[in-house]
């Protein structure tokens, strides 16, 4: 670039001062000991430099978040059916668990009662009728399943078997409005019986009202009715009632009867023949014959003439020691064996009588 000649000067002055300041800067220090040449170039520099930054950023965000997105539908789609295969596999799985779990329940119930004979079952239906509380499990006739069997589960009593065909039944539950269980208050053993009410809570009748029963007090089985063995958990009293001369006890059952899956069969009305047969015999027992019985039976049909002789012959015997020490012949007894046996004779008299 020519400088014209007569601006040289100028031109001149002024890098000359320019210099010099820039020497001072160079040598003058600010706090911290930091050049002022360096201060002035940071003031110089930052702002172009935040400029670009912002610019840059800009740029970048609407490349990446409008333009390089063509492919981001598609693997949100792809992202959307993977997250739905993994929740069904989730609940799947907690399905599974909870099965486990519940049958792991149903086991150890069964094993902690493996002298009741029991058949496991699972639910495979509902009646659709509102006012009938039945149920249909995936056991019949071929199970040895029959009419009047305990249907239960480990938190408590279910109901009866109602119904059974070839390879299933239907369970009239407790909460029918014809279903009774025999039943006793855990805690003073009074006796009762639960009845159904068509809705989720049962109640108990033929409770006196001088009977005191508490909130809160477990409710058991009273093996009464023949079907459902003793002891086994009915429900727990939520309300009561007083009343004369029968109170009002309202009874929430102990088994979650809303959501039944498995369940177990007690073969009671089989082991309660046994048991009544068992008491026939024993109740038939004190009139038949034993062995030694028999022999006095038989011993009672022998002729009176016959045991008269038997004696009369032991007492012959008895006397023959007596003859022989007195030196008398041994033929000596014969004439006494038949005289005994003349006086056994109907016409009832004596041998001297028939000497006279």
């Amino acid at each position: 670039m020519d400088v014209p000649s007569r601006n040289r000067p100028f031109v001149l002055l002024v890098a000359v001062i320019l210099a010099q300041v820039l020497l001072l800067a160079f040598q003058i220090k600010r706090g911290q000991d930091v050049r002022l040449i360096r201060v002035w170039s940071a003031e110089l520099l930052t702002p172009p430099q935040r400029a670009g930054t912002f610019v840059i950023s800009k740029i970048d965000s609407t490349w990446f978040g409008y333009i390089d997105l063509r492919h981001t539908r598609a693997e949100n789609r792809q992202l959307t059916t993977e997250v739905g295969l993994l929740r069904l596999k989730n609940e799947q799985l907690e399905g599974q668990a909870a099965e486990a779990g519940r049958l792991a329940k149903l086991l150890g119930f069964r094993q902690a009662n493996s002298s009741v004979p029991t058949v496991a079952a699972e639910v495979i239906g509902a009646s659709a009728d509102s006012n009938s509380q039945t149920i249909f499990i995936n056991r019949g006739a071929s199970d040895g399943l029959r009419r009047n069997m305990a249907v239960v589960t480990p938190d408590g009593v279910v109901g009866k078997i109602f119904e059974v065909l070839p390879h299933m039944a239907q369970v009239l539950l407790v909460t029918d409005k014809e279903s009774g269980v025999g039943a006793l208050l855990a805690n003073t053993r009074t006796h009762g019986v639960v009845k159904g009410t068509g809705d989720p809570l049962l109640w108990m009748d033929y409770v006196t009202a001088g009977e005191k029963v508490p909130v809160g007090e477990e409710i058991l089985t009273s093996g009464e009715d023949r079907i459902f063995p003793k002891d086994l958990p009915v429900g727990t009293v939520v309300s009561m009632k007083p009343g004369s001369p029968i109170q009002t006890i309202k009874v929430k059952p102990a088994a979650h009867l809303d959501r039944l899956e498995e369940v177990l069969v007690l073969l009671t009305e089989q082991s309660l023949k046994a048991r009544e047969s068992d008491a026939a015999a024993g109740s038939a027992a004190p009139e038949t014959k034993s062995p030694s019985d028999k022999a006095q039976g038989r011993a009672a049909k022998i002729p009176k003439s016959a045991v008269t002789t038997k004696n009369t012959a032991g007492a012959t015997k008895n006397a023959a020691p007596a003859t022989n020490h007195a030196k008398t012949p041994v033929k000596t007894p014969a004439p006494l064996v038949k005289k005994p046996a003349a006086a056994a004779k109907p016409g009832g008299t004596s041998p001297a009588g028939a000497r006279r």
